[in-house]
């Protein structure tokens, strides 16, 4: 700690005395890191790259309401350059799932992840669609999501710039009616209400977000039970 030891000395110790480790770190490097030295299974519990454990509870939960991912169109409203963002275009694509991804022009997701899931997309006969167009990107979706526009990195003199950028793509009622009228409402939490959604949606028929949370406790058991060598 306090920079006296290498990450790699620490997770070459931490292995002798565990057998996973779960990680929730800003820098990617850091992790890939970690996994190169550990001789245990390292879990990426979020980066400033990607947030996978998040995503396999939002399928998990899609799976639960919808009976099926395959074919079906998930919408996500917001920052386009961030993690959740980056990880549902990963999961989308790989699984045959229609992703649409709408945030304004200054916010794009990283140009190497939409190369790299548009050659996901071609293998699983998704779609991909990258637009700053917030009522194309949600027409007909069967999934509506959103996260929070102010990510833990942000400094608070950005805070009021960011609110002006965003809030065309808030998730609101009249939105929502671009939707199916049966989509479901997604957000990984925390949330605040009247930013990146209305109350009226989160808390809402459509909203599903409390069983999207819960399912982050079971699919994590699932990785978990996969890793040794349970499942």
């Amino acid at each position: 700690g306090g920079g006296k030891e290498t990450i790699e000395d620490s997770i070459q110790v931490i292995s002798r005395m565990c057998n996973i480790v779960m990680a929730r770190l800003f820098h990617h490097e850091d992790l890939l890191k970690m996994a190169e030295f550990a001789t245990i299974p390292v879990i990426n519990a979020l980066t400033d790259v990607g947030h996978p454990c998040q995503i396999l509870a939002d399928l998990q939960t899609i799976q639960e309401k919808k009976g099926t991912l395959k074919g079906l169109k998930l919408a996500y409203l917001g920052d386009g350059f961030n993690n959740v963002t980056h990880s549902l275009m990963h999961g989308c694509t790989k699984l045959g799932m229609h992703i649409s991804v709408g945030p304004p022009e200054e916010q794009m997701p990283a140009v190497e992840v939409t190369e790299e899931c548009m050659r996901f997309a071609a293998e699983s006969g998704s779609e991909l669609l990258v637009t700053s167009d917030a009522v194309e990107a949600i027409q007909d979706a069967d999934i509506v999501y959103t996260d929070s526009w102010m990510s833990y990195h942000i400094p608070k003199n950005e805070e009021a710039e960011r609110i002006k950028l965003f809030t065309p793509y808030q998730v609101n009622a009249e939105l929502m009616k671009s939707a199916k009228p049966d989509a479901i409402f997604m957000n990984c939490l925390p949330a605040l209400r009247g930013a990146e959604q209305t109350a009226e949606v989160i808390d809402g028929p459509q909203s599903v977000v409390f069983d999207e949370a819960e399912n982050r406790l079971h699919a994590q058991k699932a990785v978990m039970l996969k890793l040794c060598g349970v499942v």
